[in-house]
């Protein structure tokens, strides 16, 4: 068997069976965005993510300043879903030595542009040489008072919300990877920019957790359809969406139209929107999402409903017919498209 043939998420259910029971101080292994460790009367977050040239981002559509703020943003995004707050970064990097110095200095300018808004300390990590691409692999660590978020609590019965617009950044890396014929340069740059620069949703994690309603939830990397299916396994459930509930702009349809892409399915399988999707009981969901945009004025929309396990995860149309959307990136699967 390859990896191909195994796909991402085999590889990871492969080495969790590996791996086995972690020590006690283990709050939370592997299977959820951070690892959770009880460590001197606090509650650690733990979380790593490689971005890899030709893969998460190529210099020839982003600047160096934009790499490494999307590097700490996937990173950062991580410890949102678990309602944290991240604390320190450590960051490996391997770069050709024919690389200018400069591009190092606004590869770590946009890190550090990303992390301080957000309290997050840059205080080390790695440098090595790399024979023909960039690599930035990042180390975050994060605190949460009491009990993290998970992707492991969601019943039968609950809501399914979102935060902010589905689709944008799919819809922005197609523009830097296509033509966009048609579009205004003020029509693109939204999109392109949702792309290069996600924002992580790092306040609206600590109040969905803080609220004390939310049962589940994971921040959107790989996709729609491959993240719900991941709070699917994780909480033994099954799911219902409405496509016509997705929260897509009109930038963003205006651009599937123009590229020939379906909007619906750029929002479903498109990935790495960094918005989070979570889960809570259908009485307090829509008190939540008020409370959430009230609060930090991130759009909050209910796409649908957590269903029972023997139902799998389905989405469907306005006349309630099951739409066959696909599933999301797969680094294995997909091995070489840009990501």
């Amino acid at each position: 068997m390859t990896l191909r043939e195994l796909g991402e998420r085999g590889l990871i259910e492969r080495i969790r069976r590996r791996l086995g029971a972690p020590p006690p101080e283990v709050l939370l292994g592997i299977g959820d965005d951070a690892a959770a460790v009880a460590w001197a009367g606090r509650t650690l977050l733990l979380t790593t993510d490689t971005l890899l040239e030709g893969v998460h981002f190529r210099t020839s559509t982003a600047t160096f300043r934009q790499i490494g703020a999307k590097a700490m943003a996937a990173n950062l995004s991580d410890i949102a879903a678990m309602g944290g707050e991240p604390r320190w970064v450590l960051v490996a990097l391997a770069v050709p030595a024919g690389l200018g110095v400069a591009d190092v200095d606004e590869l770590y300018a946009g890190m550090e542009e990303m992390a301080g808004p957000h309290g997050a300390a840059l205080i080390g990590g790695d440098t090595s040489a790399s024979p023909d691409r960039i690599v930035l692999a990042l180390t975050v660590v994060g605190e949460v008072e009491g009990a993290p978020l998970t992707r492991r609590g969601a019943r039968p019965g609950d809501a399914i919300l979102v935060t902010g617009e589905l689709g944008a950044a799919a819809a922005g890396l197609a523009l830097l990877e296509g033509d966009g014929a048609g579009l205004s340069p003020q029509e693109r740059a939204p999109l392109e920019r949702a792309h290069r620069v996600p924002t992580p949703r790092v306040r609206e994690g600590r109040l969905i957790r803080r609220s004390g309603v939310a049962t589940a939830m994971i921040d959107l990397s790989d996709g729609l359809a491959t993240d719900l299916g991941h709070i699917a396994t994780e909480s033994e459930v099954g799911a219902r969406v409405s496509l016509a509930a997705l929260p897509v702009e009109a930038a963003t349809r205006r651009a599937a139209q123009a590229l020939g892409r379906d909007p619906w399915r750029l929002a479903a399988t498109g990935g790495e929107d960094y918005e989070l999707l979570f889960t809570a009981s259908r009485a307090e969901a829509e008190a939540l999402a008020a409370r959430i945009a009230g609060e930090t004025g991130a759009r909050v929309s209910l796409i649908g409903e957590i269903r029972p396990a023997a139902d799998g995860v389905a989405f469907v149309d306005e006349a309630g017919r099951p739409v066959a959307v696909g599933l999301g990136f797969d680094h294995f699967a997909a091995c070489g498209d840009p990501r």
